[in-house]
Formats: C-alpha cells, sequence, structure tokens
C-alpha cells in the first residue's frame, strides 16, 4: 500500500506523533486562512468584521454537515485498512464522496435562496446585513469545493498519510494569503471588493486545492481506482457512515446553531461584542484547531489498531495523545492570559474593541485545558466508532451556555457574563467526557492490557 502508513506496529507514542505533527500543521493551515482574512478584514473596519462573522456562522454550519461523511471515510478507511481490507476502504471512499457532493449542493442553494432571513437574525444594520449577504453568497456557490477538502483530507488521514492534505492546503494558504490583500483593497484594474473579494479570495483557494487533491488521488490507485462514482450507491454502507458521522454532525450543528444564539444575546451590546467574539475565538483557535488535529491522529490510531484488534496500543494511545494535549492547553492558558493585548491588537486596531478583546482572551484561557482533553478524548471515541458519547456531553452543556449567558450577562459582569458561560462550560465538558472515556475502557479489560510493549 504505497504511501499508506501501518500505525498497528512499532512505538505508539513515535507512530502517533509521526501522524499528529502533520495534522496539527495541516489546522494551523485552516486556522491561518480565517486569520488571514480577519487580519485583512479588520483593516476595513469592525463593521467588515461583524459582518464576516455573520456569514461564517452558517458555513461554520456546513462544517456539521460535512462531518456525516467525513467521519465514515476516515473511521471506515482507518478500520478497512487495519483489517487488511482494501476493497472496503475504497467503498467508504466512494461513498463519502457522492454523500458529500449532494449535501453540499443543497446546502449551498439552501444558504442562496434563504440569505435574507438568515442574516437579517441579527439586527446589525442593512449596511452590515448587506455585506454579510454577499458574502454568503459568493462562498455558496464554492460550497463544493469548500466540502470536498476535508473529506478528502479525511481518507488520507485514515490511510495513516497526513503528509499529503498538509503539503495540498499549504497550496491553498499562499493563495489565500496572495488574493485577500489583492480582491480586499484592489490592485491596478482590480476594483476595491472589501468583505466580497475575502470570499472570492476563500473560494478560489479552495478549488485550487481540491484540483490538487484530485490530481494525487490519481496517483493512488490502491485507494481511487475503480470507484466509479456515478454507481448508484449501496445502501448499507451509506447507513453505517451516517451511523458514524450524524452523532458528530449533530453536535457540530448544534453548537453552531448555540453559538447563533449566543451572538443573538450579544447583539443587544450592537456589534462590538461580535466583532470581538469573532477575532477572538480565531486566536483561540491556536489551541482548538491544534488539538483538533490531533483528534484526527487519535481517531486514525484508534481505528486501525481497533479494526486490528490490538487493544494495548489502542489503551496505551489514548494516555499518550492525552499527555501531549495536556501540555498544550497548559501552554494556550498561559498564552491568552499573559498575551491577551498584543494578540488581540494584530487584528483590530479600535482600543474599545481591544479592551473587550483582552477581557474575552483572559477568561476564555481558563478553559483551554479542559478543551484539549475534552477534544482528544472524542478523538478517541470516534476511532472506536463510539461518536454518541462526545456528541451527548458537547450537546448537554453546550445548550446549557444560553441560559447561563442569560443569567450571568443579567448581573453586573454585563456581557462578560457570556464569555463565563462559554468557559465554564468548556471546563465541565472536559471533565465529564474524560471520565466517560475512562469508565468505558476500563469496563473493557481486552484494552486495559498493557502488556510489555514499550510506549
Amino acid at each position: 500500500m504505497s504511501k499508506t502508513h501501518d500505525l498497528t506496529q512499532g512505538s505508539i507514542s513515535q507512530a502517533l506523533t509521526k501522524l499528529a505533527i502533520p495534522i496539527i500543521a495541516t489546522s494551523f493551515v485552516q486556522m491561518a486562512y480565517n486569520l488571514t482574512d480577519m487580519i485583512w478584514v479588520g483593516r476595513v473596519g469592525s463593521g467588515a468584521v461583524a459582518a464576516v462573522g455573520t456569514a461564517g456562522f452558517f458555513t461554520w454550519l456546513a462544517n456539521a454537515i460535512i462531518l456525516i461523511p467525513k467521519v465514515g471515510a476516515e473511521v471506515g478507511v482507518a478500520q478497512s485498512i487495519g483489517r487488511k481490507d482494501l476493497d472496503d476502504a475504497k467503498s467508504y471512499i466512494r461513498h463519502s464522496l457522492q454523500l458529500i457532493v449532494i449535501l453540499s449542493i443543497l446546502y449551498g442553494a439552501s444558504l442562496i435562496i434563504f440569505r435574507h432571513p438568515l442574516v437579517g437574525f441579527y439586527r446589525l444594520g442593512e449596511s452590515i446585513e448587506s455585506a454579510a449577504r454577499t458574502y454568503l453568497v459568493i462562498v455558496s456557490v464554492g460550497m463544493v469545493f469548500f466540502s470536498l477538502n476535508p473529506i478528502f483530507t479525511a481518507i488520507f488521514n485514515g490511510a495513516g498519510d497526513s503528509t499529503t492534505p498538509f503539503r495540498i492546503n499549504v497550496i491553498g494558504l499562499v493563495m489565500n494569503i496572495i488574493l485577500d490583500p489583492i480582491l480586499i483593497f484592489g490592485l491596478g484594474p482590480i476594483p476595491r471588493m472589501e468583505t466580497a473579494g475575502a470570499a472570492m479570495a476563500t473560494v478560489l483557494a479552495q478549488l485550487t486545492v481540491t484540483l490538487v487533491f484530485i490530481w494525487e488521488a490519481r496517483k493512488r490507485p490502491e485507494l481511487f481506482s475503480g470507484l466509479n462514482l456515478k454507481a448508484r450507491p449501496d445502501r448499507e454502507h451509506v447507513q453505517h457512515i451516517v451511523s458514524l458521522g450524524f452523532p458528530v454532525a449533530l453536535h457540530s450543528g448544534f453548537f453552531t446553531l448555540i453559538a447563533m444564539a449566543i451572538a443573538r444575546i450579544l447583539s443587544q451590546w450592537g456589534p462590538l461584542p461580535i466583532a470581538v467574539q469573532q477575532v477572538g475565538s480565531q486566536i483561540e483557535s491556536i489551541s482548538w484547531m491544534t488539538a483538533g488535529g490531533f483528534q484526527t491522529a487519535m481517531s486514525a490510531f484508534i481505528g486501525q489498531n481497533y479494526g486490528a484488534r490490538k487493544w494495548d496500543r489502542v489503551y496505551k494511545g489514548y494516555f499518550v495523545g492525552l499527555g501531549i494535549v495536556s501540555i498544550l492547553g497548559v501552554f494556550a492558558t498561559c498564552l491568552l492570559i499573559f498575551g491577551a493585548r498584543p494578540l488581540f491588537s494584530l487584528f483590530i486596531k479600535e482600543e474599545e474593541a481591544i479592551k473587550h478583546g483582552v477581557v474575552y482572551l483572559r477568561i476564555l484561557g481558563l478553559s483551554q485545558l479542559f478543551m484539549c482533553i475534552e477534544i482528544v478524548t472524542a478523538g478517541a471515541f470516534i476511532g472506536h466508532g463510539k461518536t454518541f458519547p462526545p456528541s451527548i456531553v458537547g450537546i448537554g452543556f453546550n445548550f446549557l451556555r444560553i441560559p447561563a449567558a442569560l443569567i450571568l450577562s443579567a448581573t453586573a459582569l454585563g456581557v462578560d457574563g457570556v464569555w463565563w458561560a462559554i468557559s465554564i462550560s468548556s471546563i465541565f465538558k472536559g471533565l465529564v467526557l474524560f471520565a466517560w472515556h475512562f469508565r468505558y475502557l476500563r469496563s473493557h479489560p481486552e484494552m486495559g492490557s498493557l502488556g510489555e510493549r514499550s510506549v
């Protein structure tokens, strides 16, 4: 199997780290996409940031839809390769690609059709809403490319090759960095397009990444030959993919909807808190997107070893990963608390926004360790094919953010009460999901067998 990697043998720490580093790097690339947009849009003003952030909720919601075939592809490919069954791996690849094309077309069309009521929900004023609608339409036109790239990434990751997706996504990042200032502010005959330019830069970069993935897939016959994407989908594979991905997608979808409800609460203080949250969440993504990359590594590692019935590696692999992301979480806490002002001032120069942004980062900084624990533990559950526990914990505590935000913001804390509601819920999610997973491992003695092998 050329360019696929067997994660069921050898040193656990080396196998996990070798897989994780390119995935984490890919996560930083994805984060850099958003940061690049926010840096340049921030130069236009906080109103433009609010417009892009508002439209961004709906592209964020697209990630929930993408997760259905993405998780199915990642787990299905990893476990099939662990069983040495490449035909089954190809079936998961074909059905995941077919499913995402259909879902992305339907979702993109829905956003375009209902753009007025969707953006109008936030009541941000006509100028900001108009810019948000324009951004939303342009991104929706390119929704297929936006959605296909995570599926290709999941396929390669499940096969143990995390380096190729990283290299391909870097190409998209470079394009985005070049196109953002040109299309946002104009250059020569290219007019100044502001938020519309940011959207166009994103779509063109994503299109390029999709084309490179297709070119690379043609060089991987062990995974992509004979897929016949025009063939009628097999009901059994579709059902299994949906059963794996739907709980995770439901969790992500609820998370986005709850974030939209939180933004509606914030709107009573005007567009500034929404802009602060958008910029602050991009900075915070230094930790959660990195941990998310490690979640993918954990999922692929456990998926292959679960398929190969290497229970001792499944058990030890989780705790190795947990130790690494715990270090990451502590570092992120220190960075957000002590570096809040210089970090936030990179994106918005307005002093009032910086003042609120510093408070946001310091409050959210307290929950970074627990958030990282939650994310990597979710990856472990996904690798087992058990996607309900992280979804139940995530949906439950995320939903509690709404009443907590309403209650705390009605006190002397004001808008800071919303930030505290988010941070406290993240702490509880990490603690509860860790306890649940530890109990799951203890209830399966075969996974608790540490053996004599060195970690």
